[in-house]
């Protein structure tokens, strides 16, 4: 039976293909203007959905969805996934933890050593006939203190690869402290940011962390400390950052997630200690096949009348 597949996040061709051929007739509505048109005309037949957490879907929009059974997140954020809707109509919700962690947190530290490095900056004053003005120094990331906000499988992965690939010395935050981890807990943002040379955010997104890098961390960091960000937009405030750059307060950052994306503050395009990729830390060709395989094997096992292999706990 062909179940009817509400898309709300953009997919690769093929990714859809392989929707279809596992038995789903697939929907893509990634536009606001189209979602509402969409849930007008197929609401009443659709009974899944695929998102992700930076997407979600809203009470208002499962109320448009009679036949909704099953939500799946790809990726392993839910943020703006209305559970207690979901679950006031025992609408099954999944997401994908460990599909995607090497990614992101291979593409932290290829921020952290752009930004530190300068490499966009000086490709592009090389490119503009600049070669000496390029030519200043900049910090070494090896036997630095890398701070981690968030020490879930991401961060965790992230830590490896400071300790063991640059020797650094690794501290973290998160609400808990972790008795098997090795590296050193700090109780809150603001003393892990006064240690690290350099801030790597890799918290959930949501309520619990919305702006918790603000003004107080990034003073906390100072001149020489440096910030990555590849959360979520709403863990750091753009407008504290904003300043924190024009004003030289830290010394640089990288994001890959921002507030409201893909709206992007005028503000970012005049500062010169900035790096900014579009939300594409999880995006290797390895980690979309193993999202997709999941959200697959979560949907085929769902409608089979198995247990779901990735409910939201």
């Amino acid at each position: 039976m062909v179940r009817d597949l509400l898309v709300l996040i953009e997919l690769a061709p093929e990714s859809l293909v392989r929707l279809e051929a596992a038995g789903f007739k697939t929907h893509v509505a990634l536009s606001a203007e189209v979602k509402a048109g969409t849930l007008k005309a197929l609401g009443p037949q659709i009974q899944a959905v695929l998102t992700n957490g930076s997407t979600g879907l809203s009470a208002d929009e499962m109320a448009s969805l009679p036949q909704l059974k099953i939500i799946c997140a790809q990726g392993a954020g839910y943020e703006k996934v209305d559970l207690v809707a979901a679950r006031a109509r025992d609408i099954v919700v999944t997401h994908g933890p460990g599909t995607n962690d090497a990614s992101v947190a291979d593409h932290a530290i290829a921020l952290l050593m752009a930004i530190v490095r300068g490499i966009p900056q000086a490709d592009a004053a090389v490119r503009h006939g600049q070669w000496a003005h390029s030519r200043q120094p900049r910090p070494m990331l090896s036997k630095k203190k890398l701070g981690i906000l968030g020490l879930g499988n991401i961060g965790q992965q992230i830590a490896r690869r400071g300790v063991g690939g640059f020797e650094m010395s690794v501290g973290y935050h998160s609400r808990h402290p972790r008795h098997d981890s090795p590296f050193t807990y700090f109780d809150t943002p603001v003393a892990l940011a006064s240690w690290a040379d350099f801030l790597i955010v890799a918290t959930p997104g949501g309520a619990g962390t919305f702006h918790l890098v603000d003004t107080t961390v990034l003073k906390a960091l100072g001149p020489d400390g440096y910030l990555v960000n590849i959360a979520r937009g709403s863990v750091v405030d753009t407008v504290a950052l904003i300043s924190a750059l024009t004003n030289r307060e830290i010394a640089g950052a990288a994001l890959d997630v921002v507030e409201g994306e893909p709206e992007v503050p005028a503000a970012f395009a005049n500062l010169n200690n900035l790096i900014l990729t579009p939300h594409i830390a999880g995006r290797s060709p390895e980690a979309v096949t193993a999202t997709l395989q999941l959200v697959i094997e979560n949907l085929t096992a769902y409608f089979s009348g198995s247990p779901v292999l990735t409910p939201v706990p």
